[in-house]
């Protein structure tokens, strides 16, 4: 009677060469393919010219409301305000002030600067309407975006 003799333990380690370079081709891929989320602009934009302009230093302190008519026929004619990606109503100002608020760190809340973009056509009474409920929402940096002049344009 003979006895089976198991052979030798073979090695069970998995192979580690690659993984750098499998993990840089996967880095590199999600480089490649993301995008970064910008609003898309439901209402016209041409914005009126300005000569004193001052560059933010904070960014991330800024939250953008648009208002002008909108670029589709489907919501009419009359200016409207768009915050982020949608419409809002005058009403629902307070509460995109709240939220917008809600995502800054503790110290930077009262930093919130509220930046306007304002089609040039667009009547003053919204704008002053706008203003009256960022007020009453105590967001009282707000800030009127426009391009920079250069100095031809002058």
């Amino acid at each position: 009677m003979s006895k089976f003799k198991k052979k030798s333990q073979s090695s069970q380690d998995i192979p580690t060469a690659a993984l750098p370079d499998i993990i840089f081709m996967l880095l590199f891929f999600f480089m490649v393919t993301t995008v970064i989320r910008e609003d898309e602009i439901l209402v016209e934009q041409s914005l009126p010219a300005a000569e004193d302009i001052t560059k933010l230093e904070r960014k991330s302190l800024v939250s953008y409301l648009y208002v002008g008519q909108p670029k589709e026929a489907k919501f009419g004619t009359e200016p409207l305000v768009q915050a982020n990606d949608a419409f809002i109503r005058m009403d629902e100002l307070i509460l995109w002030v709240t939220q917008e608020r809600d995502k800054l760190d503790e110290v930077d809340k009262n930093q919130m600067t509220v930046s306007l973009k304002v089609d040039k056509d667009t009547k003053m009474g919204i704008v002053s309407d706008v203003q009256q409920e960022l007020r009453e929402a105590n967001a009282l940096k707000i800030m009127y975006n426009t391009p920079q002049l250069v100095k031809d344009d002058i």
